[in-house]
């Protein structure tokens, strides 16, 4: 009884649950739809329609004309409503469909994006300008007294909000478009990255977020800008094999990074973010690296000025000196190269005189500043030697492009062999000589006090003067080691005396003696109870703090460029054996001759041995190379071949495992899918049960079924469950009906009971009711129609006094207007005569012109029929010259059909008389003559189909002629193809005779006793009989008598033809 219902509404459900999508919309439709949400204020949902139709994968396959303005109106509103993470999925997807296509639409796109993105926040800001300029204006009209004090409270304020006023209208205002403007830069860097094809907007893209990070200060996202351009170029370099991937081993490519790692560079040192400034130089040698082509020296000279920057800020003042020195060199190369011809002006640094001059006094400044004591924190002396400070220093140097790491020695050594002193400003080529050159250890502080005053003048040179000051100080106590053994604390705080500014205390004196004596560059004891510094004059004392310059903590690895007075007793006794020995070596020379002599023999001797076996020992080398070469072409084969089959074996043992990993996962994934199928499968069997439970509209006690385990149930168990419920709720509805209904029959008949005794009083009461409200009534209606009556009465009174003026005024009113009615009744009635003319004029054209073409149709519908009649007619002889021509070569297809068939039949009997000749030539007897061929009913002439030769001769030949004599007896037919009634019949296997023949047969049997030889049987025709009247045959188809010499054959070619079936009926 249920389950039509049940399965009814589990189709629907099913129907619901596999509806079809809606139908994809065209582009334009889409467009115009946005725009009339727009229209109403409706922009979430107009850029939700835009983004659900562009992110459908229908729209894969619309024209990229078609979906440009729909991507260009969503990215609009995607800007103005903030929605930043849909315009990232519909630029994806944008990107995915026309990138192969076409680029510059997404170009079109993009750069829309950005544009109205900056837009937004310029107009943010401007915004914000005058809402905080609204705010200072009414702050300063609210002050009453200029001249008043400030009160705590208004202090107090000022400090909480007075000076936050800007930063909270900043981040109410300008910050959320800034955050979307930064979204909009790396949104826009993932989408161009690794495209070959968008690598000029990338670039471009790339420097706009650099701008933009200076313009707003925005060093949070300058630093993860850096970083995305780095995993950007690792991806590219991951992923080269991709199509359209870029390559970086293209210069073009290689330039534009270049470009925008110098432009990082630039702005990462405006920011003084020295770490990322550090890593994008980093990153610039490494793409020079890779660069196959040569860098311009204009970006070059920019590298090494940033890195000067970089290094001086680092306090590292060894590679901040190289730098400097790689810069000046680069700037004489330069001026070189253009004086010469060979390069660009504008590929190259300014190289002026002043220029050169500025950068050498920078070259010598930042050598001379380089501390001769390390000032950098380490736990002892050999700590500046560990592989970390190695490698540091190799990394540091590579950057330079140097070939070995730089030294002090070095560097001077350098700036001497390119006539530095000469170019360098006077002050500095002073403070070079003083520091390097001269000895004075007792007037040095006072000789360079007057250069450090100088240079420090100049804000860039002032950052120099620590340093120097530094190494001021080693030169003073190295000088003072030479002269004295003891000094007074006192006179060297006297003698290291600096101009104002940059004086320096005993504290840093005490501090850079402690610091040296840590290095080892310097050995001094220091007695604070009577301030005296001692020289340390111990000749069994470390060689590092007697020869300056020496000792790891120092910058000199070379020989000290100290001057020295004297030797102190350490370097004394550490060269006393050496100085020994060189005097011995000179006694021997005057003491013994012959030891001269020997030497020189042996010396000789020597020589000669070495001449005569360089030949051989050059032999040997080169066999012996010869030897290792081949060793190592077969050991590098060797290894090649066992790297081949290692490999070899690797692939397949990798191969095998990807095979097996690949059919375990297809075996987990064919698992997984059962499991969901069946768990699926499962949910919805559940759900349905549970549908069907919750429609019987019970409790679970009633039920008496667990919810959680529905495994047990089955269909016909809730069936049952079902009609039961369904049974259970008719009766209890039946039961509630009888008990209601005998209710309210019970309470009804008690009320009528209780009514009847209250009925007369009601009504009474009902009267005296009805009667007090009439009277009243009345009373008021007849009042109020005697107070109306008498004000209708009064206004009459007031109202005749008016009516004379009334009358005469309205007769002199019609007088006046009567004329002018007349006058326009006149004028109406010639208009209305004048539109009737016109109309019947209209009407007559109108009839004239419907009667032309009435004629003009009716002609041209008689044209068209006599031209369809003549067409008819010309189409029907046409038809009937068709037909005629047809009939004709039908007709002559027949004659050449008939002609060929007896040509056939023709030879097929000549054939027949020829092999029948044979055959009884073989059988008589050799001295049997020939018998003549007669007329007789015996013989028999061949057949008769058509006019032949042989015919025309039979005919021509006299009367009385006799025929020529036959060839042999007379032959019968045997087979049924002789016939002429019908056509030749082929000579098949199992041909039986038929009725007709049979028939013949038995006549001929029957008439042998008239004639004196048995006829041959009698073949019918077929088809209709032939007229043999022209042939020489007889009646029964025999040859017939010799013709008598009054009567003529008839011609050859009559009626006696052979007609076919289909051409019978038609004579």
């Amino acid at each position: 009884m249920l389950q039509p219902w049940v399965n009814a509404r589990r189709d629907a459900d099913r129907l619901a649950l596999e509806q079809p999508p809606p139908p994809h919309q065209k582009p334009e439709n889409v467009l115009k739809r946005a725009h009339e949400l727009i229209g109403v204020n409706q922009a979430p949902a107009a850029l939700t329609l835009l983004h659900e139709h562009v992110t459908s994968k229908r729209s894969r396959n619309v024209p990229i004309a078609s979906l440009e303005p729909v991507m260009l109106l969503m990215v609009e509103l995607s800007v103005e409503q903030k929605k930043g993470k849909l315009a990232k999925d519909a630029l994806y997807q944008y990107k995915n469909i026309s990138q192969n296509t076409n680029i510059a639409t997404i170009e079109l796109v993009l750069k829309k994006f950005i544009e109205l993105a900056v837009e937004k926040v310029t107009a943010a800001q401007q915004k914000a300008d005058e809402v905080q300029s609204s705010i200072d204006a009414t702050a300063t009209a609210s002050v009453d007294d200029l001249e008043a004090s400030e009160t705590p409270e208004s202090i107090l304020l000022a400090t909480v909000s007075g000076e936050q006023s800007r930063d909270r209208t900043d981040r109410a205002i300008v910050t959320p478009w800034l955050k979307f403007l930064w979204e909009a830069y790396r949104t826009v860097l993932d989408i161009l990255r690794n495209n070959a094809r968008l690598e000029i907007l990338y670039q471009s893209t790339a420097m706009q977020a650099f701008d933009f990070c200076l313009k707003y200060t925005r060093k949070t996202e300058f630093r993860r800008l850096c970083e995305l351009l780095r995993n950007h170029v690792q991806t590219a370099a991951k992923y080269s094999s991709q199509m359209h991937a870029i390559n970086l081993s293209d210069p073009d490519t290689l330039q534009r990074h270049l470009e925008t790692r110098f432009q990082q560079l630039n702005v990462a040192v405006e920011l003084e973010l020295w770490q990322e400034a550090f890593r994008s130089v980093e990153d610039i040698h490494t793409l020079l690296n890779l660069s196959k082509r040569p860098p311009k020296n204009i970006m070059m000279a920019n590298y090494y000025e940033k890195l000067t920057r970089i290094f001086l800020v680092g306090e590292n003042y060894l590679f901040h000196a190289a730098a400097w020195s790689r810069y000046y060199t680069l700037l004489r190369q330069s001026a070189a190269l253009v004086a010469s011809g060979q390069s660009k002006k504008s590929d190259n640094p300014p190289a002026s005189d002043a220029d050169l001059q500025r950068a050498a006094s920078f070259v010598l400044l930042s050598a001379l500043a380089i501390p001769v004591i390390s000032t950098s924190r380490s736990r002892g002396a050999m700590v500046d030697f560990d592989e970390a400070r190695k490698n540091k220093n190799s990394r540091l140097t590579h950057l330079l492009g140097m070939n070995q790491a730089p030294t002090r020695g070095r560097l001077f050594k350098d700036a001497l062999g390119k006539s530095l002193l000469q170019r360098a400003r006077p002050e500095i080529r002073d403070l070079y000589n003083i520091l390097e050159v001269d000895f004075h250890p007792l007037s040095i502080c006072k000789k360079i006090s007057p250069i450090l005053t100088k240079i420090g003048a100049d804000s860039e040179m002032e950052r120099y003067i620590q340093p120097l000051q530094q190494v001021i100080l080693t030169r003073l106590f190295q000088q003072l080691s030479q002269v004295y053994e003891t000094v007074d604390l006192n006179f060297v705080e006297s003698l290291a005396q600096f101009p104002e500014p940059y004086q320096v205390t005993r504290s840093t004196i005490e501090k850079f003696i402690m610091n040296g004596n840590k290095k080892g560059d310097l050995a001094i004891r220091m007695d604070h109870a009577t301030g005296v510094l001692s020289f340390d004059n111990d000749v069994f004392s470390s060689s590092k703090a007697g020869h300056s310059g020496s000792g790891a903590g120092s910058a000199e690895s070379e020989t000290g460029t100290v001057q020295r007075l004297q030797s102190t007793p350490s370097e004394i006794v550490r060269s006393q054996l050496t100085r020994l020995a060189r005097s011995l070596y000179t006694t021997c020379h005057y003491i013994n001759p012959e030891f001269s002599k020997e030497r020189v023999a042996a010396r000789n001797a020597a020589l000669a041995r070495a001449k005569a076996g360089a030949e051989k020992e050059h032999l040997d080398t080169v066999a012996r190379k010869e030897i290792i070469q081949k060793r190592k072409e077969e050991a590098s084969e060797l290894q090649a071949k066992r790297d081949k089959e290692n490999a070899r074996q690797k692939r397949l043992r990798e191969q095998a495992l990807q095979e097996a990993e690949d059919r375990r996962l297809a075996a987990e994934q064919k698992e997984r899918e059962e499991k969901r199928l069946k768990a699926e499968h499962d949910r919805v069997r559940k759900e349905e049960l549970k549908k069907q439970i919750a429609d019987l509209k019970m409790n679970d006690k009633t039920l008496d079924i667990d919810l959680e385990d529905l495994d047990s149930l089955d269909s016909n168990r809730i069936r049952a469950m079902k009609l039961a419920q369904l049974e259970r709720e008719k009766n209890d509805v039946n039961e509630r009906l009888r008990i209601t209904g005998k209710r309210i029959d019970h309470l009804e008949r008690a009320y009528r009971k209780e009514e009847v005794k209250k009925l007369n009083a009601d009504y009474d009461e009902q009267i005296e009711r009805d009667r007090a409200i009439y009277e009243k009534v009345k009373a008021k209606t007849l009042k109020e129609a005697e107070e109306k009556h008498k004000e209708s009465l009064e206004l009459k009174h007031r109202l005749s006094r008016l009516v004379p003026m009334y009358e005469s005024f309205r007769s002199s009113l019609h007088e006046r207007r009567r004329d002018e009615f007349e006058k326009r009744r006149r004028d109406a009635e010639r208009e209305l005569e004048k539109q009737i003319a016109l109309r019947k004029k209209e009407l007559r054209e109108r009839k004239l012109r419907e009667k032309r073409e009435r004629e003009e149709k009716e002609r041209q519908l008689r044209e068209a029929e006599e031209r369809a009649a003549r067409e008819k007619e010309e189409q029907r002889l046409r038809e009937e010259a068709k037909k005629a021509e047809m009939a004709k070569l039908k007709e002559q297809r027949d004659k050449e059909r008939q002609e060929m068939l007896e040509k056939a039949a023709l030879q097929q009997r000549r054939e027949e008389e020829a092999l029948a000749r044979r055959r009884a030539e073989k059988e008589r007897p050799a001295a049997t003559r020939v018998p003549e061929r007669s007329e007789t009913p015996e013989g028999r002439r061949p057949p008769l189909f058509g006019a032949g030769k042989w015919r025309e001769r039979e005919n021509s030949r006299p009367t009385g002629e006799e025929a020529p004599p036959a060839r042999g007896p007379p032959m019968e037919r045997t087979d049924s193809s002789d016939r002429a009634g019908g056509p030749p019949r082929l000579p098949l296997a199992g041909n039986k005779p038929s009725w007709r023949e049979r028939q013949a047969a038995k006549e001929a049997a029957g008439g042998a006793s008239d004639a004196a030889a048995p006829p041959p049987r009698r073949f019918e025709p077929r088809g209709a009989p032939m007229d043999r009247s022209g042939s020489s045959r007889g009646e029964n188809g025999r040859e017939s008598p010799a013709p008598r010499g009054d009567t003529a054959p008839p011609p050859s070619g009559s009626s006696g033809k052979w007609v076919p079936p289909h051409l019978r009926n038609r004579q």
